[in-house]
């Protein structure tokens, strides 16, 4: 039965894909050391100016391409729906420890883990820089650029949007004053190596989709003196007492799948999130609790050394 129900979700996907009436084009958009970084740019057919997702794919910060095939069918549905889609390459920080005879000590890894993080944050915020300056050609709505991305890809756009927020460094190079409109993460969190994340200034709206169950990228946190990963069950908390919009997607006992499930089962709910929030501008705080029971109870403590056997253990 399972493999029937996925040979039909494989024929939709397929048949979306083709049904697209979107055109793809490629760019360069920096070198960095020997890394050339490319994006793709998904065009909408529908005419005017347009807001735009730059898109960051999964992979744990050690694998993963900006044109996996399993994201074209969102891409293509969100063309259809007038939205353009950049999916973007972005440096992999911890592809060394793929290569590695022995697993570094936690705190090098940690450190790896942080500098993965930061180059990623700089990847976008290059990226982001490149589609500015070419807004008015791609008629791209610049107060209406959103930023989206799976698992690694998601910490890291909601990495950027806590480091526009504090000023950092790196979010330096975008122009004075510009955020982004909205942020969707499926499946991400916030690395901090200095406690619990600040916000010196008010987000943007950000939709969180995340299974309570996963053990790649922690629902709650998972901290160790000070340093680790605080989700979105963490971070709406914040966000529900100062009345930062929000729509958390909370999936009980799911597990990292929830990292790609939503770009085909939750189409209707990004959507909406694009149009209320972003677009319409509503000052909405929405948790939506969703218990299925097909899924079984599962475990949903997380600890950092999860992220880390999840993905680097071989």
């Amino acid at each position: 039965m399972k493999k029937y129900i996925l040979a039909i979700v494989a024929v939709i996907l397929a048949v979306s894909a083709m049904a697209s009436t979107s055109d793809k084009k490629s760019y360069l958009y920096a070198v960095k050391g020997t890394d050339s970084l490319y994006l793709d740019h998904y065009v909408s057919s529908v005419s005017g100016k347009r807001p735009c997702m730059i898109f960051m794919f999964g992979g744990g910060f050690v694998r993963g391409t900006r044109d996996t095939e399993g994201y074209i069918p969102y891409f293509h549905y969100l063309n259809n729906k007038g939205i353009d889609v950049i999916s973007i390459d972005y440096r992999l920080g911890l592809k060394p420890l793929t290569t590695m005879k022995e697993m570094p000590s936690i705190k090098e890894t940690i450190g790896m883990l942080n500098n993965a993080v930061n180059i990623a944050v700089e990847d976008l915020f290059s990226a982001t820089l490149f589609v500015l300056e070419n807004a008015e050609q791609w008629q791209i709505d610049t107060e209406k650029i959103i930023t989206s991305g799976s698992s690694a890809g998601a910490i890291s756009v909601l990495q950027a949007e806590n480091a526009i927020c504090n000023r950092t460094s790196s979010a330096a190079v975008l122009p004075q004053g510009f955020n982004y409109a909205g942020v969707i993460s499926y499946a991400g969190a916030i690395f901090s190596v200095n406690g619990k994340p600040e916000w010196k200034s008010n987000p943007c709206p950000i939709m969180f989709f995340h299974g309570s169950a996963d053990a790649q990228v922690p629902y709650e946190k998972a901290t160790m003196l000070g340093i680790g990963f605080y989700g979105p069950k963490y971070l709406v908390k914040e966000f529900e007492k100062r009345q930062w919009p929000y729509w958390f997607y909370d999936i009980e006992y799911h597990t990292h799948s929830i990292s790609y499930l939503p770009m085909y089962e939750n189409q209707n709910e990004i959507t909406t999130f694009i149009n209320d929030f972003v677009i319409k501008k509503r000052p909405l705080t929405i948790t939506t609790s969703v218990r299925d029971g097909d899924i079984p109870k599962r475990d949903t403590k997380f600890k950092v050394m999860d992220y880390i056997n999840a993905n680097f253990k071989k």
